[in-house]
């Protein structure tokens, strides 16, 4: 899945974490929820998993995009 398929529901627009777009949540064209944010070592998830940490204050934008 490329990027450009994914609507943006937080972040400047860029897609660079090294111009502070970083983190932020899309959503893809099935409705299903990607997060791009800071790898977290909390525990070992399984095998084709990552765990991410977001802000609160980055998921609560995100949710008001789709006025939840």
């Amino acid at each position: 899945m490329a990027r450009q398929e994914l609507t943006r529901l937080t972040g400047n627009g860029n897609g660079n974490c090294n111009n502070d777009d970083c983190p932020n949540v899309y959503r893809t064209a099935r409705g299903s929820i990607v997060v791009q944010g800071d790898v977290s070592d909390a525990f070992q998830p399984p095998q084709g998993e990552a765990l991410v940490e977001i802000p609160e204050s980055v998921l609560r934008e995100a949710f008001r995009a789709l006025g939840w």
